[in-house]
């Protein structure tokens, strides 16, 4: 499987972007999918995760009411939609898809796109 990430950006602080990820080769609709971000000296973190249904969604509490995360099962792609973005919010993001249960632990997922840079200034 492989994973493509686009739509990162430069954003003033209270804007918005949309993340995509496009999945591509053996794919199956079987994926649970997450996005994570990883700001410099961090660890990669996830921010929010989606079943392979798109039934269950989760999101850390640092971007409740402010990410959403959803998925078109038939185009095989993956979006975060990020709104009242935050300084803190940037970093670089990284959509990650797994089998089996939903994980949150980076080491979980075993296929990972290439990441694109979010950068929100003050």
């Amino acid at each position: 499987v492989q994973l493509q990430a686009s739509g990162g950006g430069l954003v003033q602080a209270g804007g918005f972007l949309r993340l995509s990820c496009a999945a591509s080769g053996r794919t199956s609709s079987y994926y649970d999918m997450g996005w994570f971000r990883q700001a410099p000296g961090k660890e990669r973190d996830l921010v929010a995760a989606i079943t392979w249904s798109g039934e269950m969604t989760y999101a850390t509490d640092s971007v409740k009411g402010r990410f959403a995360i959803s998925r078109d099962i038939a185009k095989k792609m993956e979006f975060l939609q990020m709104n009242s973005l935050k300084p803190e919010d940037t970093a670089v993001y990284y959509c990650a898809a797994k089998q089996g249960c939903p994980g949150i632990l980076a080491a979980e997922y075993g296929y990972w796109g290439q990441g694109t840079q979010v950068t929100v200034s003050s």
